[in-house]
This record gives structure tokens, sequence and C-alpha cells, in this order.
């Protein structure tokens, strides 16, 4: 989500997991597409598999994993909503924008 939102509000982005699973999760892609994110070209991706290098910012959604070998400059703490009803999903996808908007400012 956060990928799709921090590009639909105008920055550049790229969003990675510890384990990502095989597909984006279809509460996700609901909770997007209620606010009109274009959700095309969403997959997991893992942290291995993106580029650190050259981005302003990495931040951690939390989900209770731990990076050493990334330079993260914020954790936001999130839950992971994977499992979760579409609220949980409602949540993590508002939180991110509020978050995304503090560091627009």
């Amino acid at each position: 989500m956060a990928e799709a939102i921090a590009r639909h509000m105008g920055h550049h982005s790229a969003s990675a997991g510890t384990h990502p699973g095989y597909t984006v999760a279809e509460n996700s892609l609901v909770v997007l597409k209620e606010i009109d994110v274009d959700t095309y070209g969403l997959n997991p991706k893992s942290i291995d598999e993106v580029d650190t290098e050259g981005w302003d910012l990495i931040i951690s959604m939390g989900c209770g994993v731990h990076c050493p070998m990334l330079p993260i400059a914020e954790d936001w703490g999130l839950e992971d909503p994977v499992g979760g009803s579409i609220e949980v999903y409602r949540h993590t996808r508002d939180t991110i924008i509020e978050n995304l908007k503090r560091l627009s400012v």
C-alpha cells in the first residue's frame, strides 16, 4: 500500500518486505481503489530485490521486523494488516497517508 499511496501523492517510491507474499493482499487493493489509487503493476518484492542507494529516505513500516542492513530513517511501527479485516487495512492505509503528508510538508 505504501508504494502505491506514495506514488499517488507524487513521490518516487519502492516498497519491499522481509517476507513478501506471492500476490498483493486483496484487501490492500480494495482499500486503495476506494480512494482512487492506481494499483497497476503492484507486486510483492523482497528487500533483497530493492537497491537501497539513491533514496532520500528508507522507512520501515514496522510490522515487528528488524532490518540491520538497511539505513532506516524512520520506523512507523505499523502492524502488518495481513489477515485482518477490511477496517484494519483502512486504518493502515490512512496512517500511511498521514505519515506521508507529514513528510511532504
